[in-house]
């Protein structure tokens, strides 16, 4: 993580970040955050980010009324100058301040902004990839949220590195695939590219959504079975782009030259 950060559009070292230790977001990692990829110097699908954000602020009750997307973006990109980030990520976390009925105190802050900024996440050549022990309740409150609740998706990665792998397929209530640990997941079968639907319990990543924009693909609800017969796997993210899996579970793929392998810039 680099060295300044935004919190509530002041520029301050990490050392200097105030969130209430009494606060939702303390106490029940109440809060929501978006991971922008930087390519250039510039954040990639600002716009996408944004209304993920004022979705899932809506839907958690999550009070955005201080921060608007231009102010939001204009602390983003000077933070992106200031730490010069050519090629690299950045975070913006919104935390829910505001006390609860159970543990009630008074404040004036409601909500708390904070933007970091660091680089992508180091290549694998040789991705692995496995099946999660966790599944995901499709039916939960927090399903499609990108939650700063994010303990389970931690620990379903910890496990998978565990056994030596570099990331892990949940499956929800049903069996059915939703999504990696840490990324969205595609497979190429019969030449078609597939991807979960929003129905399985998977989350709308950004860059899932933009796949889906420019490539013909099919949203489905699909068993493991599909995964463990197709002919390539990809996973996607703002902090991997676009990565094919060269391997799942004990099967091994030859790399393919799929049009998804060329869309972002991290790819080129």
């Amino acid at each position: 993580m680099s060295g300044v950060v935004s919190f509530n559009n002041r520029f301050v070292t990490n050392d200097d970040i105030p969130i209430l230790a009494t606060s939702s977001a303390a106490l029940y990692g109440k809060g929501i955050f978006t991971t922008i990829a930087v390519y250039e110097g510039k954040a990639f699908f600002w716009d996408k980010h944004w209304r993920r954000l004022e979705t899932n602020a809506e839907k958690l009750k999550i009070d955005l009324t201080w921060y608007s997307q231009n102010t939001t973006k204009d602390s983003l990109d000077e933070l992106i100058s200031k730490n010069k980030v050519n090629r690299g990520r950045a975070r913006i976390t919104l935390f829910d301040e505001s006390p609860t009925a159970i543990w009630p105190f008074e404040t004036n802050q409601k909500t708390s902004l904070l933007i970091t900024t660091g680089n992508l996440r180091p290549a694998i050549a040789n991705f692995r990839l496995t099946i999660s022990p966790y599944p995901i309740n499709s039916r939960a409150p927090l399903t499609g949220v990108k939650s700063c609740n994010y303990l389970e998706n931690l620990l379903a990665i910890d496990e998978a590195k565990a056994r030596g792998f570099d990331e892990a397929i949940r499956v929800n209530e049903r069996g059915e695939v939703t999504s990696g640990a840490m990324s969205n997941v595609f497979w190429l079968k019969n030449e078609m590219l597939n991807t979960p639907s929003l129905r399985t319990g998977c989350l709308g990543g950004t860059t899932r959504e933009f796949v889906i924009e420019n490539i013909d693909c099919l949203e489905v609800e699909a068993s493991l079975d599909e995964l463990r017969t197709a002919e390539a796997i990809f996973l996607t993210s703002a902090g991997l782009g676009v990565i094919q899996a060269a391997e799942f579970e004990s099967r091994r793929f030859n790399l393919t030259d799929h049009p998804i392998t060329r869309l972002l810039p991290s790819a080129r």
